[in-house]
């Protein structure tokens, strides 16, 4: 169904930042280099062929939705005009996909309206009933793939979902290494509360993969991002997971930092759903990330993205991202979600 690919993203370009270590609260003014990563549910991408292995019957054209090559040229030009808007037009460097059929789509994608970005494309499949899986687009011209493999999460009602993508990338150059973890948690269908063991199995997973990597070296490099379909503070993230708030002055003592909580806490989501927003896309980064290291995290640089041309202007869901659908009403948007984004420095 489908398998890797490889793309890469803008140019990365000189800038003076203040380089905050959120641990010791210290501050160098240094000329250093910035990596912009972003993470995005690009909602129900699919191809318009029924793939017999899949539930993706009304994603064709003689499907409900009646889902033709024209609509789907329209949703991919739209999701390349909200890719090349972010990091002040020279897209990110790292981005998380999440809600994409095929390897294809993501190839098309790239070589027809992303092709100056020449990124490298990696992805994921599970066995999701509705075959939608995770993918990373990544600045070849940056980074290059040493591995890839997906983690497997069983749910307790013997339900399939999405595999948790992992990626390790070296800074081109260099001995630097980032692992990279895409991921979809389980919906909550059915309700937060009852649904809320399926989500709690993806981080125990997910925890028990990094837990690994951090036994043998606490110092490594990791970023976790996706849709989690839990807020920051709910239990599959925060108490699972063990993803702590940070704080950009003071001490942080755990070994993974939610960069999303800050902006959460004061009422910024990134999904807008029965009148509230929801933050549902986050970016978590380990400790290594908050030191004085190699790569580190950009102090209060986590943001929504969320351009003009993406929101809907009027009615009860103003404010929101314009939908490829309203429910049955084919609308020609972007998404339901806004793309979460944030930015690293990193010195060769």
């Amino acid at each position: 169904m489908k398998k890797i690919v490889l793309l890469a993203v803008s140019v990365f370009s000189q800038f003076v930042f203040v380089k905050c270590s959120a641990e010791n609260n210290t501050s160098n003014y240094i000329n250093l280099d910035t990596i912009y990563i972003a993470t995005w549910n690009v909602e129900n991408l699919f191809d318009t062929i029924d793939d017999p292995n899949t539930n993706d019957e009304e994603y064709t054209p003689g499907g409900e939705r009646n889902w033709d090559e024209e609509r789907l040229n329209q949703k991919l030009k739209n999701l390349s005009k909200t890719i090349k808007y972010m990091n002040n037009g020279k897209g990110p460097d790292l981005l998380a996909v999440q809600e994409v059929e095929h390897q294809s789509l993501l190839e098309k994608l790239n070589t027809e309206y992303l092709s100056e970005k020449k990124y490298g494309i990696i992805y994921g499949e599970s066995l999701d009933k509705r075959g939608i899986d995770n993918g990373l687009f990544y600045n070849s011209s940056l980074f290059e793939k040493i591995s890839f493999d997906t983690l497997r999460v069983d749910l307790p009602d013997g339900w399939l979902t999405r595999y948790i993508l992992y990626a390790q990338l070296r800074l081109k150059g260099t001995d630097n290494i980032l692992h990279v973890f895409v991921n979809h948690w389980p919906s909550r269908t059915g309700g937060k509360e009852k649904s809320e063991k399926n989500r709690i199995a993806a981080a125990n997973v997910l925890k028990n993969f990094t837990g690994q990597i951090f036994s043998e070296n606490k110092k490594s490099n990791v970023i976790i991002m996706g849709d989690f379909n839990d807020e920051p503070t709910d239990t599959s993230v925060y108490e699972v997971l063990k993803a702590e708030e940070l704080f950009c002055t003071g001490t942080n003592n755990g070994l993974l930092y939610n960069t999303s909580i800050t902006a959460f806490k004061n009422g910024t989501g990134s999904y807008f759903y029965r009148g509230t927003w929801n933050m549902l896309d986050q970016i978590i980064i380990s400790k290594a990330l908050v030191e004085e290291n190699k790569f580190n995290y950009v102090c209060n640089s986590f943001e929504i993205v969320k351009p003009d041309f993406m929101i809907n202007k009027e009615g009860n869901y103003a404010g929101s991202s314009i939908r490829t659908f309203g429910g049955k009403q084919y609308i020609g948007g972007y998404s339901d979600h806004f793309p979460a984004a944030a930015k690293l420095t990193y010195v060769k």
